[in-house]
């Protein structure tokens, strides 16, 4: 058990004692809780990312669903303690079938225990990852000059993510935190972060990380914790430029804005997962007029997504105000694939090092 994980324990442990403890004095058990909207996020100078503010909802007993959902609290606690202790992981959807045996505790459906195992990173200020519960998602991939250490079941090894690996990368384990998962010095210039899959292929078949000196991460759509929480490791710690590739359209920049600002759903650890300094390359509205991309007409959903963003915090600032109106006003959105229009070897030849050349990056 580390350091990481007695503090898990200790920190859920004093929660469901301050239940007792109410019930113990005649008071109806209340937990307090963070609101989780972007009515409730604020920007934190002290790591430049979008944490939860002062707005909170107080869980109580006095309903009967209330009741149930305490009783489920402490049920959660016990089941993570458990598996802390006897070394055992499990998948949130494991958890959600576990609670088939908690009797009037049990979940009706996995988005209530998920909601449950986030709320009790809230009120614990410990990750998912110290719960020993880990994603059902598949981990996202990295290609290129990079060594990473991670635990085997024959300890320690260490993989270089171009030499060791096929072309479908180094797969990102669910805990990438510095006890299971060592970062060995890069010697690369910069990180690009990549939506689909196959935008990840194409530049690894033209070769572009050798050419650049580079590595690329797929995100697979929206990053996991882990990628994200990898991706501001490898840049706080060695100081390594990140910039993430996305398609042109309102979803693609709420994936960028989980990797930079900090997702609303996590909110309560973008210290830990959010990188403030990672650059956005594109696609951009901009883009799709600068280069004459092949389009798609936005959506009415897509719409709706558009004008919330603008009431966004985190995409208050001038590019993306701008980008995001332009993008309303032509009412079409493009994907990544849309390079292709010119050839094959258009985006590793010359979109992407036009853009990182402006950036300041090439």
């Amino acid at each position: 058990m580390n350091d990481r994980q007695k503090k898990a324990i200790g920190n859920l442990t004093t929660i469901i004692s301050s239940l007792y403890d109410q019930m113990n004095t005649g008071e109806i058990p209340a937990m307090a809780l963070p609101l989780r909207s972007k009515k409730n996020i604020e920007f934190d100078p002290r790591y430049n990312v979008w944490k939860y503010s002062d707005l909170q909802s107080t869980r109580t007993a006095k309903t009967a669903q209330g009741a149930v959902m305490m009783l489920r609290t402490v049920y959660t606690v016990d089941f993570i303690e458990d598996m802390i202790k006897n070394n055992k992981t499990s998948t949130l959807r494991e958890m959600y079938y576990i609670s088939e045996g908690w009797n009037h505790a049990k979940f009706h459906s996995q988005d209530e225990s998920n909601l449950l195992a986030e709320d009790l990173e809230t009120v614990s200020n410990c990750m998912r990852e110290d719960f020993k519960l880990r994603p059902e998602e598949g981990s996202s991939h990295v290609y290129g000059n990079l060594n990473f250490g991670t635990m085997t079941r024959k300890g320690m090894k260490v993989f270089n993510c171009m030499d060791d690996v096929s072309e479908a990368g180094f797969s990102v384990p669910y805990s990438v935190e510095k006890e299971t998962f060592e970062i060995k010095k890069p010697d690369i210039k910069f990180v690009m972060a990549i939506e689909t899959g196959g935008m990840f292929a194409r530049l690894i078949e033209n070769k572009f990380p050798e050419r650049h000196n580079c590595a690329l991460i797929h995100l697979s759509g929206q990053p996991t914790r882990s990628t994200r929480r990898l991706i501001k490791r490898l840049n706080e710690e060695f100081d390594i430029p990140i910039v993430v590739f996305t398609d042109g359209d309102p979803w693609s920049f709420r994936i960028f804005a989980s990797v930079a600002y900090g997702a609303i759903k996590t909110a309560h650890i973008s210290d830990y997962l959010a990188t403030p300094t990672a650059q956005f390359v594109g696609i951009t509205a901009s883009d799709i007029l600068n280069y004459n991309l092949p389009t798609d007409k936005l959506s009415d959903k897509d719409i709706g997504a558009l004008n919330a963003e603008l009431s966004d915090p985190r995409f208050k600032d001038e590019f993306w105000v701008s980008e995001i109106q332009a993008m309303l006003a032509m009412g079409k959105k493009a994907e990544q694939q849309a390079l292709a229009k010119y050839g094959l070897d258009y985006v590793t030849d010359k979109y992407l090092p036009e853009k990182l050349t402006s950036m300041g990056i090439l």
